[in-house]
């Protein structure tokens, strides 16, 4: 494969990464709240928060996806399915309802499968790290796309406060506990804000960076909850990217099923070749 293919395939690889990073039923927006919120403790959001979040065996759901970078606009429809803290598996089609791209990914590794160039890429996280110059992996992925705090991050560093119509909780070093650190990994440094809506105590709105990285920022607004089973799930979400390049992605989700045990087909054709 040649360097130009090869670069394109990364690109795409990462595009699909960072759509993962944004269903029949009663419907939930951001409220505004007349009366002064009662101030309280960040140990008692902490807990109003992780009570609130979505946690389920299976999901499946549609996609509406809108993706803006370097001025151009391309939109995409895709179908996504979620074993929770197993697989996230995400495939995506133009308007003609063809299929293009396969993603599937699991707690260790990536598996990506290309149907324009017909080659497919499958590796750790270790080639997001070095693509987008910053640690992620899966408990990051799945929180941010179901609106949920990070699992294996302390969270003894946030700070609370009262901001508008909506509780916040800020901090500016929260670091990875020590159990989940893999061997000789440097733990990175997260600056990080959550904004919680004060009726259902789901997260509104997160701001995150890492320590001394200034011009890399991501920020999600879950501008759209539904119910469903009994659990608020973010439905819409506007995600913003800036690093090196910006780039900002609207996820509409619908026809949302929870509970149903979903298979995760990826089969890799023998004539598609490997991307390194």
């Amino acid at each position: 494969m040649n360097s130009r293919n090869k670069a394109y395939s990364h690109r795409m690889i990462i595009m699909v990464l960072l759509i993962v990073l944004g269903f029949s039923s009663c419907v939930t927006k951001r409220s505004i709240i007349k009366q002064p919120l009662k101030e309280f403790g960040e140990d008692f959001l902490i807990e109003r928060m992780d009570g609130a979040e979505s946690k389920f065996d299976f999901m499946t759901a549609r996609c509406n996806i809108s993706i803006i970078s370097n001025k151009t606009k391309t939109d995409l429809k895709g179908q996504i399915r979620i074993q929770f803290d197993s697989i996230i598996w995400l495939s995506m089609t133009p308007a003609l309802g063809i299929e293009i791209a396969r993603l599937m990914i699991t707690t260790d590794s990536i598996w990506f499968l290309n149907r324009i160039e017909k080659n497919y890429f499958n590796g750790d996280y270790d080639f997001v790290t070095r693509v987008l110059g910053t640690s992620i992996d899966f408990d990051m992925l799945q929180a941010l796309l179901l609106g949920n705090d990070f699992s294996y991050y302390e969270n003894k560093s946030f700070k609370s406060s009262v901001d508008g119509s909506e509780y916040k909780l800020s901090t500016t070093g929260r670091s990875k506990l020590r159990k989940f650190l893999k061997q000789q990994e440097t733990p990175n440094i997260l600056v990080q804000n959550l904004w919680l809506n004060p009726k259902n105590f789901r997260i509104s709105r997160i701001n995150l960076k890492e320590f001394g990285e200034e011009n890399k920022k991501l920020s999600v607004e879950y501008a759209k909850h539904t119910l469903v089973n009994g659990q608020l799930i973010p439905t819409l979400l506007n995600i913003d990217i800036q690093g090196n390049q910006r780039i900002q992605l609207s996820i509409e989700l619908n026809s949302v099923e929870t509970g149903h045990v979903q298979t995760f087909p990826f089969k890799i054709p023998d004539k598609y070749h490997r991307i390194e």
